[in-house]
């Protein structure tokens, strides 16, 4: 989710007024969820009943969220940034008691995917998948939190709490990463164990025949494919417009262009059990 924030409206001036101005401001936007998160976006469009911020400044990652979570949105607080090359004499800082803010999703998110050595967007596409960003979340079967663990699975994990959302993330981050290691880092069945446990996997050698599980994984796989496709094409420069060649329009004929079929960047090759979907 799955990037680093990146400075909005600030950059061009860094370039042009880095050698005159000594103050340089960091802003962005934050999107305060109805259940207490807050999400830095670069900038944001509705498409539909969603909302998708975008995070970086290629648009390249972004978050959907449905519009109906979001509280409103707030400008986050300015940072002075002091050239390297000033030095000040040290003053002696006043300590106050810190104002609690909401939590930044995107950095719980960058942080355990930092940890465990996973994509931040596939992280994010479980959470969106699992809990849709709902740190109070509770399924019919028991799991809570954003990633949805069992309490089982929570207490294997070290996670007493998991409605917090940091120790949550950290925790399904950590087991996730486990089970792709399980299976050889074949995304579709560690996907399946995590929905329907391992050992339902192992029984059925492969993703299991069941509708929700197989839906689960689908929908994963196709959010995550998603988020690398928008990067892969905000990374590729645009090729400039050749002029029509004049000596073959002349004889009249005509040029056609072959599309060809983009490839996603999840090396996924779903199991025969999950073709059905």
């Amino acid at each position: 989710m799955k990037k680093a924030i990146q400075i909005i409206g600030c950059s061009a001036l860094l370039a042009l007024f880095a050698a005159m101005a000594p103050v340089v401001c960091l802003a962005a936007d934050s999107a305060v969820l109805r259940n207490g998160f807050s999400i830095r976006h670069e900038r944001r469009q509705v498409i539909g009943t969603i909302t998708r911020l975008f995070v970086d400044g290629n648009n390249s990652s972004f978050v959907d969220i449905p519009t109906a979570e979001i509280d409103h949105f707030e400008a986050v607080p300015e940072e002075p940034v002091t050239p390297l090359n000033t030095q000040r004499s040290p003053k002696p800082v006043q300590r106050v008691q810190p104002i609690e803010r909401p939590i930044d999703l995107n950095e719980v998110i960058k942080s355990a995917s930092g940890t465990y050595r996973l994509d931040p967007d596939l992280v994010n596409s479980v959470i969106r998948a699992e809990s849709g960003f709902n740190v109070r979340a509770v399924s019919p079967k028991g799991a809570q939190g954003l990633m949805q663990l069992m309490p089982g699975t929570a207490s294997q994990l070290g996670v007493h709490n998991a409605f917090d959302p940091q120790t949550n993330v950290e925790g399904g981050t950590r087991y996730l990463r486990e089970l792709l290691e399980r299976y050889n880092f074949d995304l579709v069945k560690a996907l399946a164990a995590y929905n329907a446990g391992p050992r339902r996997v192992e029984q059925y050698g492969g993703v299991p025949p069941y509708y929700e599980t197989k839906a689960y994984v689908a929908r994963i796989v196709r959010d995550f494919n998603k988020k690398k496709l928008a990067a892969q094409a905000a990374a590729q420069p645009q090729a400039p417009k050749k002029a029509p060649n004049k000596s073959t329009t002349a004889h009249g004929t005509s040029t056609k262009s072959h599309k060809s079929s983009p490839q996603t960047e999840a090396k996924v090759a779903p199991s025969p059990a999950s073709a059905s979907n």
